[in-house]
C-alpha cells in the first residue's frame, strides 16, 4: 500500500508546528469527470466570482442561503487530505477573500465556512471545495444540494459580490 502525506498540528508554547503523519491513499483514484473538474476546464457553465492560478470561486447553483459561494482548488484532489500544502494555502486565501466580499456585499448576521470530506460527512461532489454561506438570524438554511436557484437571482447576487472584490 502506498502512503500519502497529510498534516497534523501540535501546539508548542504560542506557536504551532507542522508534523507529518501518513494516511492510506484514497481507495478510488481522482475522478476528473466530476462536475467541479469540468467547471475548472470550462466544460460546464458556472457563475464565476474570482479566479487565480490555484483556485476558482463560483456561486453555488443549489445554495443553502442567498450568497452561498464555493471555492474550488484547481489541484485534482477529492478530499482535503490529498490537497498539496500550497494548494490548501491558496484555497484558504481565496476563501477568506470571498468571505470578506460576501460579508460586505450582503451584510449577513454571520458567515459559515465549511468543508466536507466523504459522503458520510455530506460531500456531494468528489473534488475538495469550501463553502462560504452567509447566515441571518431567524433564517433557516435550505437543504444541501437539493434545489436549483433562479439564475437571474444568482447573477444579481454575484454582481454585488464582484463589486466588493473589485473595491
Amino acid at each position: 500500500m502506498r502512503l500519502a502525506e497529510t498534516r497534523g498540528h501540535v501546539r508548542r508554547g504560542l506557536g504551532v508546528s507542522i508534523v507529518r503523519e501518513t494516511l492510506p491513499e484514497p481507495a478510488m483514484p481522482y475522478d476528473d469527470a466530476n462536475p467541479f473538474a469540468r467547471i475548472l476546464r470550462g466544460e460546464l457553465p458556472s457563475i464565476r466570482l474570482a479566479e487565480d492560478d490555484d483556485a476558482l470561486a463560483i456561486m453555488d447553483i443549489m445554495p443553502q442561503a442567498d450568497g452561498h459561494v464555493l471555492v474550488i482548488p484547481k489541484a485534482p484532489a477529492e478530499q482535503i487530505f490529498e490537497l498539496p500544502d500550497a494548494a490548501l494555502v491558496a484555497a484558504m486565501r481565496m476563501t477568506q477573500r470571498l468571505a470578506v466580499a460576501v460579508r460586505e456585499a450582503l451584510q449577513p448576521d454571520g458567515l459559515f465556512i465549511g468543508q466536507f470530506n466523504g459522503a458520510a460527512a455530506g460531500q456531494t461532489v468528489p473534488h475538495v471545495h469550501f463553502h462560504v454561506i452567509p447566515r441571518w438570524k431567524g433564517s433557516e438554511l435550505h437543504m444541501h444540494a437539493r434545489d436549483r436557484a433562479d439564475p437571474e437571482k444568482l447573477q444579481a447576487i454575484a454582481q454585488r459580490i464582484r463589486q466588493q472584490l473589485g473595491a
